[in-house]
């Protein structure tokens, strides 16, 4: 085999393997959502996270405050903004953890699967 075969073999492979990722994902969100639209979960998520955000940014407005540097205004709206942004995230990601786990778990059911069948064409089992 030529470096060229093998190159375009695993290519395949690997076109293979983000398909089903893919795939399995989409299923996975499909299975956990039960045929409901996504956005309302996600506002429900973005209206509970308000409060971990607004926690966030006066965290970053005290870390702001601290240190022996200048104090700007700019600086102190970035902390702010950014600790804001760190909350909102984390309270999202944990509302939605099992919406993720959902998808992470179907992808990788067709990924695992996928690994299988390519193993088997390389390595086939002769019961003869």
């Amino acid at each position: 085999m030529t470096v060229s075969e093998w190159s375009q073999l695993e290519a395949e492979y690997g076109r293979k393997l983000i398909h089903s990722g893919l795939e399995g994902a989409r299923s996975g969100r499909a299975a956990f959502l039960e045929g409901k639209p996504f956005a309302p979960a996600l506002s429900v998520s973005l209206r509970k996270g308000l409060e971990t955000a607004a926690i966030g940014t006066c965290i970053g407005l005290l870390t702001g405050l601290t240190g022996g540097r200048r104090k700007s205004i700019g600086r102190l709206l970035a902390f702010g903004l950014l600790g804001g942004a760190a909350g909102l995230g984390a309270a999202v990601a944990w509302q939605n953890r099992r919406l993720a786990s959902s998808v992470a778990s179907g992808a990788l059911k067709n990924i695992d699967r996928v690994r299988d069948e390519h193993w088997l064409e390389r390595h086939p089992i002769d019961y003869a």
